[in-house]
């Protein structure tokens, strides 16, 4: 018979930073960082890349510290639609809309930035939910 090997562990050294020391703390309200968190949908990728552009500005003339714009990943609807109800009934169409998502978070906001983007006119085809 032969002989069966032993399966031989290795220690590996790994450095283990804090998290504190790596990131900063996600929120300050009574003694911790305050995160206002905003996410942005669009059908059109352009559209919604220059909106985001023009929210990092604002907080940008302001000195705020900014994450993002992150891409969320894309949400694909997919519909199938007959091409004619009686004579080719095998005949399907098939049509997709794309929802593009990006999200942008200001550490530590001021007054100055959520008052500038509340007056921020955004175009019409980019919807946006800001959470504190």
């Amino acid at each position: 018979m032969p002989a069966t090997k032993k399966p031989t562990t290795t220690t590996r050294k790994t450095s283990v930073k804090s998290a504190s020391a790596t990131k900063p703390a996600v929120r300050q309200i009574k003694g911790e960082l305050a995160r206002l968190r905003i996410k942005l949908r669009a059908y059109d990728h352009k559209i919604i890349d220059n909106s985001a552009h023009q929210i990092i500005d604002i907080a940008n003339r302001y000195g705020a510290e900014i994450i993002g714009p992150i891409p969320l990943p894309t949400e694909i609807l997919k519909y199938t639609v007959n091409r004619s109800s009686f004579v080719h009934k095998n005949a399907r169409e098939q049509f997709e809309m794309r929802v593009h998502k990006r999200l942008i978070d200001i550490l530590n906001p001021s007054q100055e930035i959520v008052e500038a983007l509340r007056e921020l006119n955004l175009p019409s085809g980019v919807d946006i939910t800001v959470k504190i």
